[in-house]
């Protein structure tokens, strides 16, 4: 019988398991594979949504550009086109061609050099290792909750997810006596310190010792406001009748929760701000003392509230269903199911280093076809409605393929722009969400002796100029890959940017908007320079150099990052996956379906795999 730990989605967004998403390419942005062509996922530099990926859609919505539309198409029409070659879009062509047979025809386009949307895998080799990792989608969250439709969709690819409880080494931090740490920079504290960090979940009766927190460069009142708040049992709502504390607790930020009601510093909100921007895209400040409360949060632990529903945040199942590349691992199964040849063996295990080869993706004479570097630029049916021609312009050249169904599985606020025939209601819907700016780093390392030096996996980083965490990537080891347990060995070390704007009164939406132009305007040599600015203020002084131990950088940027999740302290309280603009925004328009995690108001990979389901079964239908 399989032994189940205990690590929780809880535990990696408080450090346990993590710790923890247009500019010039760097120099190392060279070709990476054999031959003259290159291996995308071995590509460093700036990755991810990368310069040429989105030039002609910003032409298309930025500037109105208008495409001239062949007149004919330049191939024999397919069974169905897919516009996104992300898992939605490769789950939409997994679903039909299993209701079809194999011989369906099936062509799928996608603007990037590589396929998975945000499911990207990242390749180094350092030192003659080769190491892998993950520059976008993460982990596979709590399978057990997921549809039966998506459930089946990974074991029919090959996924087990009962396997990682072998391959994710749950008591890799304990056995080496790594614990979560805190950097504060000199930019935003005065002097660079690495210190322990805060164990914000810890057992209430569990005391913070004063010691831990002499070193925070914070004045005396601020650390003994922390230390109180830390072991307070006060119910700071006993003002309030039992049952208007929730109500209450969702229209306050747990920002004004935290300097309003309990009144501590300002200096001990900053402490805590940013560490929820890898699950909300945002700080404390655009986030619910509600939520805060479903998490335990300090000061939100004895207010007496009622019980949570058993669909809250805290999940049962551990977080450690993960690939060394993330969720490439179920875009590259979905790609080896549909594609005979392009990726070689049969288990989720012998996936992981299994090489694809990209040139088989698009072969003449093959059912199913997965055609790079395509963007979409027109989507309408014919005339008489028999079939939907999709313009894309591939290498400077607009074409045209003709489906005689087809899924959009692309970033949905392009479909307004792709569609001519949107009602303007379904497009006013669409174009209520924001997606959420990311950029994850990976940092390849000849060793991470300075991280055991100091006691860390992981880093967070208060006020941050850049990374709001990094640290030890995920201690997976299967297929080959074995994590790096010895500190002197290779690792790739993984860093989250979510881009905000807060404690500027903006909410979560502008936040949003607000990152992603951040990001757009920074070049690689930006990223670069204060990447390892982060790296040497905090490791330094434990012995990193970067000129001696970076042996890698990709930093992949996603402007257009995860799936907008409803946000209460904005949103009606009641919207969520089942109500929302985005119910209106997916509906079925004739021929054309729409699939991706923002149909589903839901940024995890069953939000993909279920928004494909449904799309299929209207277009089957």
């Amino acid at each position: 019988m399989t032994r189940r730990l205990s690590i929780t989605r809880r535990d990696f967004l408080g450090g346990v398991a993590l710790g923890t998403a247009a500019g010039a390419l760097a120099p190392a942005e060279l070709l990476a594979g054999t031959g003259s062509a290159p291996y995308p996922p071995a590509l460093t530099g700036l990755r991810g949504s990368h310069p040429g990926a989105f030039d002609v859609a910003h032409a298309v919505a930025w500037a109105g550009r208008e495409y001239p539309r062949p007149a004919e198409p330049d191939e024999a029409p397919y069974d169905l086109v897919v516009v996104g070659g992300g898992i939605s879009g490769l789950a939409a062509a997994f679903y039909w061609r299993q209701a079809k047979g194999p011989d369906a025809r099936i062509l799928i386009l996608d603007n990037h050099d590589d396929f998975g949307g945000h499911a990207r895998r990242n390749e180094f080799t350092v030192d003659g290792e080769l190491l892998v990792g993950y520059g976008g989608s993460q982990s596979i969250d709590t399978p057990g909750k997921y549809s039966p439709e998506a459930a089946k969709l990974l074991r029919d690819v090959g996924i087990v997810t009962d396997r990682f409880y072998e391959y994710f080494d749950q008591a890799f931090s304990e056995r080496m006596g790594l614990d979560a740490g805190i950097w504060f920079s000199a930019e935003a504290y005065g002097r660079d310190v690495t210190a322990p960090g805060l164990d914000l979940w810890r057992s209430p009766d569990k005391r913070l010792d004063p010691a831990q927190v002499a070193a925070y460069p914070i004045d005396d009142a601020a650390r003994a406001a922390l230390l109180d708040l830390l072991g307070s049992r006060r119910n700071y709502l006993a003002n309030l009748a039992p049952e208007a504390r929730v109500p209450w607790l969702k229209r306050t930020s747990y920002r004004d929760f935290l300097l309003g009601t309990v009144g501590v510093p300002e200096a001990v909100y900053l402490l805590f701000r940013d560490q929820m921007r890898g699950w909300w895209g945002v700080g404390w400040d655009a986030v619910s003392a509600a939520q805060a409360a479903d998490l335990g949060m300090p000061g939100t632990r004895y207010l007496e509230l009622p019980e949570p529903p058993s669909d809250a945040p805290e999940r049962d199942e551990p977080y450690i269903f993960h690939f060394p590349d993330g969720n490439a691992g179920v875009a590259r199964s979905l790609v080896r199911a549909l594609i005979p040849g392009a990726i070689p063996g049969s288990s989720m295990e012998d996936l992981v280093l299994a090489r694809a080869d990209y040139a088989a993706l698009d072969r003449r004479g093959q059912a199913c076809r997965l055609r790079l570097s395509s963007t979409a630029v027109d989507v309408r049916h014919l005339p008489d409605e028999s079939a939907v021609d999709v313009c894309y312009v591939h290498n400077g050249q607009v074409r045209k393929a003709r489906g005689r169904h087809a899924v959009l599985a692309c970033y949905n606020a392009m479909v307004p722009y792709l569609c001519p025939e949107l009602p303007a209601a379904q497009r006013e819907a669409i174009e209520y969400a924001e997606k959420v700016p990311l950029v994850y780093v990976s940092m390849a390392v000849r060793n991470w002796r300075p991280l055991a030096e100091l006691g860390m996996h992981s880093i967070s980083v208060p006020q941050p100029d850049l990374m709001h965490s990094f640290g030890l990537d995920f201690p997976v080891s299967m297929g080959g890959v074995e994590f790096a347990r010895d500190p002197g060995q290779p690792t790739v070390l993984h860093g989250s940017y979510i881009p905000a704007a807060p404690d500027r009164g903006l909410s979560a939406v502008e936040q949003h908007r607000a990152g992603r132009r951040a990001i757009y305007e920074l070049s690689f040599d930006d990223f670069e320079r204060r990447i390892t600015r982060q790296l040497d203020g905090a490791l330094g002084a434990a012995g990193f150099d970067v000129e001696r131990d970076l042996a890698g950088l990709t930093v992949n940027r996603w402007p257009h990052g995860y799936a907008y999740e409803y946000n209460e302290l904005f949103d009606p309280a009641d919207w969520g996956r089942d109500k929302g603009p985005h119910r209106l925004g997916a509906q079925q328009l004739g021929r054309i379906s729409i699939a991706n995690s923002d149909a589903s108001a839901w940024a995890f990979v069953d939000g993909a795999i279920d928004a494909a389901w449904r799309a299929t079964r209207e277009q089957l239908a």
